[in-house]
């Protein structure tokens, strides 16, 4: 699926400082009584792995992993400092950290991912449907992963260039286009598993990522208004965790609400 492009081939993105936001939406979260009051009965020790977007760690989830545990659940990062190495690599790290997982809980784990982190998550589940209950990916690029705003495909490519002359824990050129990860991009391809919840939560005011890559065909998608970088403490994108999560706990994908309008 291309990005949605102007006639000129641009793609048209809200402007950049929208991003700014993020301020605004961890304000309006604190104050929303669901973030402040969570129902610590609601997750009963569900397993969930966290994984966080492109050059982010595991802290820029934070937020969102102690609602999550006060909630009832058991949030795990990804063990990630920076989301930026080889595609492969990284998903045989979070393979190892789900089959951990279910060797000591027995139960398959839902997967939250923020960008990249959310295209992660779609290719374990889509590798290992038998180790997970439930994908949410927030503001993912899932069917056009260059859909992004100029400047973070510049970002990118210099990442990939600097990880092609060695610098260590980067991707290279050859992840992108060559045959390091060419498997990796050929098994993406294959229908998602329908034993698999997914859920893609997007924004159309999102700056950074053009919203129409989060159209994953096989996800089911929720509407939030909120930053790209803000889905990581955006009340209504909360709201559609949460109801994902419990979808994916019954057992079958559902058909979700429209999240209460919360803040930014």
């Amino acid at each position: 699926m291309p990005a949605h492009s102007s006639p000129n081939g641009l793609l048209r993105l809200p402007r950049l400082w929208r991003e700014g936001r993020t301020g605004l939406e961890l304000a309006a979260l604190m104050r929303d009584p669901r973030f402040r009051r969570p129902n610590p009965h609601v997750g009963r020790g569900r397993p969930v792995l966290l994984v966080p977007g492109f050059l982010a760690g595991d802290e820029s989830l934070g937020v969102l992993a102690g609602w999550l545990r006060r909630s009832g659940f058991r949030p795990r990062g990804a063990g990630m400092r920076l989301n930026a190495g080889c595609f492969t690599a990284a998903l045989d790290a979070l393979e190892a950290r789900a089959e951990a997982s279910h060797h000591a809980t027995g139960q398959r784990l839902a997967i939250v991912g923020q960008s990249h982190g959310g295209t992660l998550a779609r290719w374990l589940a889509a590798r290992r449907p038998e180790l997970v209950s439930g994908v949410v990916a927030m503001g993912s690029p899932l069917v056009d992963p260059l859909a992004i705003h100029p400047l973070a495909r510049f970002q990118v490519r210099f990442v990939g260039v600097l990880g092609s002359l060695g610098a260590p824990g980067l991707f290279s050129r050859d992840c992108l286009e060559g045959e390091c990860c060419a498997e990796l991009r050929r098994a993406a391809e294959r229908p998602f598993p329908h034993a698999v919840g997914f859920v893609s939560i997007y924004s159309r005011s999102d700056a950074i990522v053009d919203w129409h890559a989060c159209l994953d065909p096989a996800a089911e998608h929720v509407e939030v208004r909120a930053s790209h970088i803000g889905m990581a403490v955006n009340a209504q994108a909360y709201a559609a965790i949460a109801a994902a999560l419990n979808g994916f706990d019954a057992g079958e994908p559902r058909r979700l609400e429209p999240p209460v309008a919360v803040g930014a």
